[in-house]
């Protein structure tokens, strides 16, 4: 028999079984579900939100309260154009050696951000003060974006100016003031109107938001997703300001399991197979199905017991290559700097190979630390 008969016979007898051409079929498919999972999930929860709604709205015009009367929780008058060019005036964009980062020195914040090994930018921050009365607030935010930047900054763009506003509404009318209901009822209002916005453009993109506001005698800090925030305390110990939101967790993967979701590993444990936090602003796909929700964690904290020496704020791109314990250390070591070791943290996270975008806000309160040792 000929070498090209055997050959013949071979591929009739092997190759064109019906168990060979399944399992061919069978490895093709694993290979694009491991290797192409978050684009099929993607397009699996696009065409599920196309076939429930009754289609796209008008393109960026949303109605948003006047955020001079006092919010957007309740609200349902007013008009705002978003711009996705928009950036924040305490912000400055500076570019040194192709690496582009913005940073920020005001009053006893300080603030270094850099877009690092990422191809974009994603990160926001966001600091700004209301005062009342002789009685200043302050409110510190970061934001960290996923699937673009579009969520981070409408946040960046709305939240602190949204808090703000109905603080100084409550003191106007003298009413009581709940910081953490305010938080609470801000958060969840800029994510109902952002929600609105992007299913008219189908964005998906998404965005942690980690709130620190500070009064005269208190830290309120909300957390939604897996930015943190630490405080220095007066003797020195690392006290957690939040904590992340991550799908593997038992009451998150339990929250998640009842609204009908599953989580999966794909690197690191991810809310349907795509999102590695179980909280966010936006997400509008996971968020419609409850996988996803953007209630936020709220932890307060008394200065005076407390007496800090400064707090932390950072999106992920620090924590994937420092634990809180190093991170106070190394600002502690720092705080003299002109941006209170901000910049230098940010700098060690990339030397030390964190592939994200870093920012890191740093609020120097030995001010504070120094009036309460003054008074007692």
């Amino acid at each position: 028999m000929t070498l090209i008969a055997l050959f013949s016979r071979f591929v009739r007898g092997t190759l064109f079984k019906y168990e060979t051409v399944a399992l061919v079929f069978a490895l093709l498919f694993l290979y694009g579900y491991v290797f192409h999972r978050d684009h099929i999930l993607r397009s699996v929860f696009r065409r599920t939100l196309m076939h429930s709604d009754a289609g796209p709205g008008p393109p960026v015009l949303m109605r948003i309260p006047g955020l001079n009367k006092g919010g957007l929780a309740g609200r349902s008058n007013g008009h705002l154009r978003y711009s996705h060019s928009h950036r924040s005036s305490h912000k400055q964009f500076e570019s040194q050696n192709d690496v582009a980062h913005w940073e920020l020195r005001e009053d006893n914040v300080a603030v270094y951000s850099i877009q690092g090994r990422r191809p974009g930018m994603e990160d926001r921050f966001d600091y700004a003060t209301g005062e009342k009365d002789g009685v200043t607030e302050k409110f510190c935010g970061i934001y960290d974006g996923h699937g673009g930047e579009f969520a981070a900054e409408f946040t960046e763009k709305l939240l602190s100016q949204a808090v703000l506003a109905r603080l100084a509404t409550a003191k106007r009318r003298q009413l009581p003031v709940n910081h953490s209901q305010i938080l609470v009822e801000e958060i969840l209002a800029v994510d109902e109107k952002f929600l609105t916005v992007a299913k008219s453009n189908e964005d998906m993109a998404g965005s942690t938001a980690l709130v620190a506001l500070i009064t005269d005698s208190d830290v309120i800090v909300a957390n939604v997703g897996d930015s943190r925030g630490v405080m220095c305390d007066g003797s020195g110990k690392t006290v957690p300001l939040s904590y992340d939101h991550k799908p593997h967790h038992p009451q998150e993967r339990k929250r998640i399991k009842k609204a009908g979701g599953f989580i999966a590993f794909n690197g690191v444990w991810r809310v349907a197979g795509i999102l590695a936090t179980s909280r966010a602003i936006g997400d509008y796909p996971l968020k419609d199905h409850k996988f996803v929700v953007a209630d936020p964690d709220i932890l307060s904290f008394d200065l005076d017991e407390h007496n800090p020496q400064f707090l932390i704020l950072a999106t992920d791109g620090l924590w994937d290559t420092f634990t809180n314990e190093e991170a106070v250390q190394y600002i502690k070591e720092r705080l003299g700097e002109p941006h209170f070791g901000a910049k230098s943290l940010v700098l060690q996270a990339f030397y030390r190979g964190s592939m994200d975008n870093i920012t890191v806000m740093v609020v120097n309160l030995s001010r504070h630390r120094s009036n309460s040792t003054h008074v007692q």
